[in-house]
């Protein structure tokens, strides 16, 4: 086929435009970039909540603990259900109305006065809106849009919440600093709202709605048909998946991470680092610098996924991400030193960089399920994390300090560093699931 000539359609398929000079993909993905910014403004206040509710209300880190932990599991149990919403109604709708749940989770807060109210606004709506703006969103739109460059993609994609807490944090660390913490709800709670119109206008569904292929592939793909039944297809795509070896192994690296990572540092730094003195707001921008660093180092990763063995890449990061936590209760102190800088900007270069080799791993075993299947490892990385957010305000109610979860995180990281070199190289045979009845 000559650069310049046209794959023919299938039959009943609207005729492919020219492709134009900027290919429409990217502009989903840039959409899809701003959306996740907008929905990442959540994520960057319950480290913020922590001592300001502890103080009003008098509940105990672990009680405050446990909304997180519900919200961070919710996060990752309703991804894999979402990517199946989203083949039977579409993109737009399912992330517009789950952005609508997080700002009425989060403004609702403001008039809470029990600690089962904490528990049902951030941990229950926030955490099931949260889930459906999940990573497996960023997978959808990867698999739709593009052929080539997905790895790339899905970096950049991943990229985007440490982009939103980048913006958030300083904004907001400020904000409770200076007007306590409802202000800072309501922040939340206006920025998922304003990303609502930008969805709707903007994000389509499928190459095909506008007439074009996906970025990279030389054929027009004509849209699929609604997939029915979508909450027994996500259950069967799972069923057949824990069937086979690299899934777990690929859920237990993907747990560790998200101990290691949401649970813990996104959780518990900015508290800890205040336990040793340091402003809430000179922690709350170091978090927000990791932020900063996330964003190369995801992209990088993005990057080196598609030239490099994906499995390799995830031994690499687990380890070295072991390594620096187990250094981190030695650098805590009332002032931000030199060897505190350097342990943000090469813990924000590991932060998410093992989202997209797990991405790849993912489409290499289980083909055209595997969004879904994504979804699923990503819930094992929230539970993961859910449990270390939990247990750590535990230990510190407990023992005072942080740091026997600092050292066990490290130790599970290089537990995770051994698990990704055994999974297995050969390409499973792919998950098919056949069209069930609605």
């Amino acid at each position: 086929m000559s650069p310049t000539s046209e794959a023919p359609a299938p039959a009943g398929a609207r005729p492919p435009k020219k492709p134009a000079r900027i290919h429409r993909a990217w502009f989903v993905a840039a959409v899809t970039f701003v959306t996740i910014i907008g929905a990442a403004a959540f994520r960057s206040l319950p480290s913020l909540l922590i001592d300001p509710l502890h103080q009003e209300f008098g509940w105990s880190r672990g009680t405050i603990g446990a909304a997180v932990s519900i919200n961070l599991a919710l996060y990752g149990l309703t991804a894999p259900f979402a990517a199946a919403l989203m083949d039977r109604y579409g993109i737009r709708r399912v992330v517009a109305v789950a952005l609508t749940v997080i700002a009425v989770g989060s403004g609702l807060t403001v008039w809470m006065t029990a600690a089962w109210q904490l528990l049902l606004c951030w941990g229950l709506l926030v955490g099931l809106g949260s889930g459906s703006m999940a990573l497996a969103f960023a997978a959808t739109v990867t698999n739709r849009w593009f052929t080539a460059r997905r790895g790339l993609v899905s970096g950049i994609l991943t990229a985007a919440s440490a982009s939103g807490q980048l913006i958030f944090l300083p904004l907001l660390s400020w904000i409770v600093t200076r007007y306590e913490w409802r202000p800072a709800a309501v922040t939340v709670a206006l920025a998922a709202l304003a990303v609502v119109p930008f969805v709707w206008l903007l994000l389509r569904d499928h190459p095909a709605d506008i007439g074009v292929a996906p970025y990279g592939a030389e054929e027009f793909v004509e849209k699929p048909p609604p997939v029915t039944g979508a909450a027994r297809r996500t259950v069967t795509v799972l069923l057949k998946a824990v069937r086979t070896g690299p899934f777990w192994l690929l859920a237990g690296t993907f747990a560790i991470c998200g101990a290691s990572t949401n649970g813990l540092v996104q959780t518990h730094f900015v508290p800890a680092a205040h336990d040793h003195g340091m402003p809430v707001t000179a922690a709350a921008s170091l978090l927000a610098v990791i932020g900063v660093f996330d964003v190369v180092g995801t992209i990088a990763s993005g990057w080196f996924t598609d030239r490099f063995e994906p499995r390799r890449l995830l031994a690499v990061y687990y380890a070295l991400r072991g390594v620096s936590l187990l250094f981190l209760p030695l650098l805590l102190a009332p002032s931000v030193h030199p060897p505190m800088i350097f342990f943000i900007v090469f813990y924000g270069l590991d932060w998410v960089a093992t989202v997209p080799p797990t991405l790849a791993l993912c489409r290499e075993q289980y083909g055209e399920d595997s969004a879904i299947v994504f979804g699923w490892v990503l819930a094992s990385h929230q539970v993961g994390a859910a449990l270390v957010a939990f247990l750590g305000g535990v230990a510190r109610d407990t023992f005072g300090s942080y740091d026997v979860v600092w050292y066990a995180s490290g130790a599970l990281c290089a537990a995770a560093a051994l698990m990704a070199l055994v999974i297995r190289r050969r390409p499973a045979a792919p998950v098919p699931t056949a069209a069930l009845p609605a």
